[in-house]
């Protein structure tokens, strides 16, 4: 177990602000940021890392969405795809990581 930085975790402001509004409990990344047990602090609360778990984007689902901030997987992938400057395409097959926190 670490304290770590989250903005290694979630890679911009919006997404930070979202989990310390409690808005996202979980980020897919491409490669794993963090360990479970790891630990870090947003706006004098305290968060950590219950979970760190290999996926696929076609495992997936409209629940994992809405804990990423999203209102359903459309949505999703659409906010991917604009955060990405449009050079991301869904392939069901991508391997990935999700983290999933919550506030201790």
């Amino acid at each position: 177990m670490a304290t770590i930085d989250p903005k290694s975790l979630f890679p911009n402001d919006r997404t930070v602000e979202a989990v310390a509004a409690g808005k996202m409990t979980q980020i897919h990344r491409g490669q794993q940021y963090a360990e479970e047990g790891d630990t870090f602090e947003l706006d004098g609360e305290t968060f950590e890392v219950v979970d760190v778990t290999e996926r696929t984007l076609g495992d997936m689902t409209d629940e994992d969405a809405r804990r990423e901030g999203s209102d359903d997987l459309d949505a999703y992938k659409e906010r991917m795809v604009r955060a990405h400057g449009g050079n991301f395409e869904w392939n069901d097959d991508a391997e990935v990581i999700r983290h999933r926190v919550a506030k201790q």
